[in-house]
């Protein structure tokens, strides 16, 4: 089965379900605003998956498992033999079907997907408007767990799919490269300072995660509005470079960009964890990019 865009419908999943190549996966973590500093706390989504899932689902645990936990920011990728192990243990094999889920936001799932997508695997979208959007819709759960098969997962990484710290120094006096924060204007402008140091990187352009979503349910906006909240940026006719505070609500902003066609994308992986622990890294304040 192929699957064409970046997302599925909830109706389509529904429609699919007993596809003998699908793999579905739950991927959610629960954020709380941190009360004693900066960042989140993380609660896995396990113990909700375990009580109620899409029938067929399996859980990934993006935080202990699909991250590279040898280094102190949070949520880095994998290295492309340990994510492939992963995958295969999972039953994420390179003729898999993958469809992926998240509850409180489609951030998860979105990263899910975009990790698989740097590693050379097209076959796979997120389910659009998340898991919330099929309980609203009444639609079958289960509790039961029926792990997937192992399979084989060849990496074929894709380098240009990420960014580093350097990458994105020199990008900030390159006018020929587009660098977009996904994260709530409040936090881009510095009013609020969730990573240690308020701001934004120098350059770059606020298009926040959830201007991309239809506040009704929580799916993407259709393309001709999605576009126009990337517009004023100029990201269409440049390399584009997405950050947002861990490389996760990022990857929203890069599936509506693949969605609509931009095929030069690149995740700043550590974003502002990483650069706002070095205090020679630069940081402005207000509205505009700087």
């Amino acid at each position: 089965m192929k699957l064409t865009s970046p997302l599925v419908g909830t109706q389509w999943l529904a429609d699919n379900i007993d596809d003998p190549s699908l793999r579905l996966f739950d991927a959610s973590i629960y954020l709380t605003v941190n009360p004693d500093g900066p960042g989140y706390l993380t609660e896995s989504g396990r113990a909700k998956w375990a009580q109620a899932h899409i029938p067929g689902a399996n859980f990934l645990e993006m935080l202990t498992d699909f991250s590279d936990n040898s280094t102190p920011v949070p949520m880095m990728m994998p290295a492309p033999d340990r994510f492939a192990e992963l995958c295969g243990r999972h039953g994420i094999g390179d003729d898999s079907t993958v469809v992926i889920y998240s509850g409180q936001t489609m951030m998860w799932s979105a990263r899910m997907w975009w990790m698989l997508r740097s590693m050379g695997f097209a076959n796979a979208a997120i389910l659009d408007g998340g898991w919330e959007k099929w309980e609203r819709e009444g639609r079958a759960t289960s509790s039961e767990h029926r792990p997937y098969p192992p399979a084989a997962f060849t990496p074929r990484p894709h380098a240009r799919s990420w960014a580093d710290k350097e990458n994105v120094l020199q990008a900030i006096h390159n006018p020929s490269v587009c660098t977009i924060n996904a994260l709530q204007p409040d936090i881009y402008d510095g009013q609020i300072n969730r990573y240690g140091r308020p701001g934004h990187i120098p350059g770059s352009h606020n298009v926040y995660y959830d201007s991309l979503l239809n506040p009704e349910d929580g799916t993407y906006l259709p393309p001709d509005k999605l576009r126009q909240q990337f517009e004023a940026s100029g990201v269409f006719s440049r390399p584009a470079i997405l950050y947002c505070g861990g490389g996760v609500s990022a990857s929203l902003d890069a599936v509506a960009l693949t969605m609509l066609g931009h095929r030069d994308i690149a995740i700043y992986d550590g974003s502002m964890f990483e650069w706002c622990m070095d205090p020679a890294l630069p940081l402005v304040l207000g509205t505009q990019p700087g």
